[in-house]
């Protein structure tokens, strides 16, 4: 049976070449993994060894800061693509568009995926600081689970949707840059829908009451989820929706959203 990869490539009718453009993007992924997790366990080993609780709250903000230098990079670089530079895009010269593709895009593009790997790692180290690895996700927050789902979410579809949809687009490697170029814009539209719920979220955590999701109501639980899993699959393969298309819907979408999830997540949990 075709793994998971060898399908995507085959139903996007990808060539032998765009696929092994692919592997250091995986390789990547992986060892980004193996990186997190040894230090989650490490730092999580560590913070439980170390007794003074200043020296713990040190270690977590070390962590709390690179995520949030890391995080302010990657969201900005999101904001940009989606709200200047399509729209630049639009307007511009063919040479000059051409030009931009070639040169300005991809140094933003390398930027925009690593700021959005290393807001992945420090997040999971946060959570091992903590101690939530070894609670379990039961003890979690509502808010954080939700927040962290989302934000994974976007960080996959960064490295797994637009880059490589991208590399087409910008003549990296071959392919159908007409057919690249809707997708990419459709993940990206969904991240931007995304990021303003995350990061509500992400602080409601720490600044609003709430239930941990073993105490949430299995109906708010079960809507929220059923919401974003069907708004990803949208992503994966459907199409943009009109609303979407612009700056100003994509915004009010990703607000209206926000405030739909935690109506959910307040009244229901």
């Amino acid at each position: 049976k075709a793994g998971f990869f060898s399908q995507r490539a085959q139903s996007e009718m990808l060539d032998q070449t765009v696929i092994e453009a692919m592997v250091p993007d995986l390789a990547v992924l992986r060892t980004a993994y193996l990186i997190e997790r040894d230090f989650a366990e490490f730092y999580e080993m560590s913070a439980g060894k170390v007794k003074d609780e200043t020296t713990k709250k040190a270690l977590e903000m070390l962590a709390r800061w690179g995520h949030l230098l890391a995080g302010v990079t990657w969201i900005g670089l999101l904001y940009y693509f989606n709200f200047v530079q399509g729209e630049y895009f639009k307007e511009a010269t063919p040479d000059a568009k051409s030009d931009a593709v070639k040169k300005l895009a991809p140094r933003a593009l390398w930027w925009f995926r690593y700021a959005a790997l290393l807001t992945f790692i420090t997040g999971v180290l946060i959570l091992g600081i903590q101690g939530h690895m070894r609670q379990g996700v039961g003890n979690w927050s509502f808010w954080i689970v939700i927040g962290a789902l989302l934000g994974t979410l976007m960080f996959l579809n960064v490295w797994l949707i637009i880059w490589p949809n991208q590399k087409v687009v910008c003549g990296i490697v071959p392919g159908d840059a007409a057919a690249a170029g809707p997708k990419a814009l459709l993940a990206s539209r969904t991240n931007v829908l995304f990021s303003g719920p995350m990061l509500f979220l992400m602080g409601a955590a720490s600044h609003l009451p709430g239930k941990t999701i073993s105490m949430a109501s299995p109906a708010a639980i079960g809507i929220v989820l059923a919401v974003i899993a069907l708004l990803e699959l949208n992503a994966i393969k459907g199409k943009l929706w009109p609303p979407m298309a612009t700056i100003k819907g994509v915004i009010h979408c990703s607000l209206a959203f926000a405030v739909a999830l935690w109506a959910v997540m307040h009244y229901l949990g």
